[in-house]
């Protein structure tokens, strides 16, 4: 198997995001999905949209996001699109939230080790391609959050959500977290699960991630971005 191409870039401006992603080569046809998380209420570190505005206009794309499956600030379409709103995220993109209404498209995953389908937003198949911006940190259940959490958790709709994290045995957020699987299966459940978008966009991706402790625009030297 060939080994995957990285490049690294030390100074993280919003400039240097768009040059990496011109030395991938890769052009994303048709209309594009840009895939971020959105922002946790309260939680500054993630993307903000001010740093990420070069990057999606230069790809001509729409932000998309899903619902998530435990208590908060976006766990329902109407306060998730509150919490977009809130951090900025319309002010300079288009923002879809792909899971806003049902029903959710289920991809099947005929290799999945854990995992035999996936529960998507409907709204993933208004796109040709997706790029996958994404802030690489740790996490308290997968270990790093990055590109294979964006696919995997972040693609899935809030009940395909409750079905990864539950290694397929539960749809309800309500309910999951009263019986989680072991650790194992959540991760391979989370593998599945990003096949299916993977194989679903049929090669039409592209993926950034961003290492940084800080990520307000202006707000604090970066540190490092690798493709």
């Amino acid at each position: 198997m060939e080994k995957a191409k990285v490049y690294l870039i030390k100074e993280i401006t919003p400039e240097n995001v768009v040059q990496i992603y011109k030395k991938l080569g890769k052009e994303l046809p048709g209309k594009v999905a840009v895939k971020v998380h959105s922002g946790e209420e309260g939680n500054q570190n993630y993307l903000h949209p001010e740093f990420m505005r070069p990057m999606v206009e230069y790809v001509n794309g729409t932000i998309v996001e899903c619902n998530t499956a435990y208590g908060g600030e976006r766990n329902t379409t109407k306060k998730h699109l509150k919490t977009i709103k809130r951090h900025g995220w319309n002010k300079y993109f288009n923002v879809d939230l792909m899971d806003a209404e049902g029903p959710d498209i289920v991809v099947p995953i005929p290799n999945g080790k854990i995992l035999k389908e996936d529960f998507l937003g409907k709204n993933i198949k208004n796109y040709d391609s997706m790029f996958v911006l994404s802030h690489f940190k740790g996490h308290p259940m997968g270990g790093f959050g990055g590109a294979l959490k964006q696919l995997s958790i972040g693609c899935a709709s809030s009940e395909g959500k409750a079905w990864i994290h539950s290694a397929g045995t539960n749809k309800d957020q309500y309910t999951l977290w009263n019986n989680l699987p072991e650790q194992d299966k959540f991760l391979e459940s989370m593998a599945d699960a990003a096949s299916a978008v993977v194989n679903y966009f049929k090669g039409n991706m592209a993926f950034i991630n961003i290492m940084a402790n800080q990520l307000g625009f202006g707000t604090k030297e970066y540190e490092l971005i690798y493709v």
